[in-house]
């Protein structure tokens, strides 16, 4: 049996490099030039073939045992979260500015904690409550600045997409199982939607090798470790990684098409990042101090 500190230090890293190919996600988008469905087809559908290729030659050539695609009713909740969370993302992306996407996103451990409180029975602490005031004074300097600018449909998608992934992390948790290929499997359901919409208003991409290589090596990497991270690390140990993305995400933008953001969406951003940065790292000492202490209490 692997030892808490391995398998710690495995969600870690995994994590890691989750988070860290999820920031040239939007800027690949981008850098295919396409139509809003055309993008989410080409770039679902990769992803599923891409999944299910590495799913099966796991289970041929590994001698031993190969995680469900969708192991049970919990991972087709967690599937069904992901899926939506992808249509509501590339929605957010077409329709409002890049900070705005990945600042709002980073509310995803507040909806994590609030969820863990509801379903779980995990109370937040008083340092939690504290950051989520922070983060809701942060989004709403965001998303004013969008209020009759024609984007706050775009923020209120940034806002669902967080919200399916806190959900589809709190049943991961919730049930320890490993829901890596329940998310990539996930991006079956905007596929089929994608299809359906490109039939009737045609195809659109202007240079697809870079939406061909976000599909097949960036989204299943991506996607496989921040969903399996959650079997091994907290839920806000997890999120934290998400942050990668709020963090660098505009940067590359920003260097690659010149797309600034504005004063007060980059003011909002400030506040969330400081306010995730501080409470997250106050989350992960305070578990290990608590570890620590249930280890005096029961030494081995």
């Amino acid at each position: 049996m692997a030892l808490p500190e391995t398998n710690h230090a495995k969600g870690l890293l995994l994590t890691a490099i989750g988070g860290l190919a999820l920031t040239v996600d939007i800027p690949l988008i981008k850098l295919a030039a396409g139509e809003s469905w055309s993008i989410l087809m080409v770039r679902s559908g990769a992803t599923f073939l891409a999944a299910l290729a590495i799913w099966l030659a796991w289970r041929a050539f590994s001698g031993r045992a190969v995680p469900s695609l969708i192991p049970g009713r919990a991972g087709l909740a967690v599937a069904a979260l992901y899926g939506l969370s992808s249509l509501t993302f590339i929605t957010a992306v077409f329709t409002t500015s890049t900070a705005n996407v990945v600042f709002i996103l980073a509310f995803n451990p507040m909806f994590a904690a609030l969820l863990s409180w509801v379903f779980l029975g995990e109370r937040p602490r008083p340092a939690t409550f504290l950051a989520m005031a922070a983060m809701i004074a942060g989004v709403g300097i965001i998303v004013s600045d969008s209020v009759g600018s024609g984007n706050l449909f775009g923020d209120l998608m940034a806002g669902c997409s967080a919200l399916f992934i806190a959900s589809a992390i709190t049943i991961t948790r919730a049930t320890g199982k490993d829901m890596g290929f329940a998310s990539l499997v996930a991006v079956l359901l905007p596929f089929l939607l994608a299809l359906w919409m490109v039939g009737h208003d045609g195809f659109r991409i202007d240079h697809p090798g870079w939406i061909l290589f976000n599909g097949l090596v960036i989204m299943p990497l991506s996607f496989f470790c921040l969903a399996t991270g959650p079997k091994y690390i907290s839920g806000p140990e997890v999120a934290m990684f998400y942050l990668l993305e709020t963090v660098l995400a505009p940067v590359w933008v920003w260097l690659i098409f010149a797309e600034q953001p504005t004063p007060r969406s980059l003011a909002g951003g400030v506040i969330l990042i400081v306010a995730l940065v501080a409470h997250s790292l106050w989350q992960i000492r305070d578990g290990r101090r608590r570890r620590a202490a249930r280890v005096l209490r029961h030494p081995v």
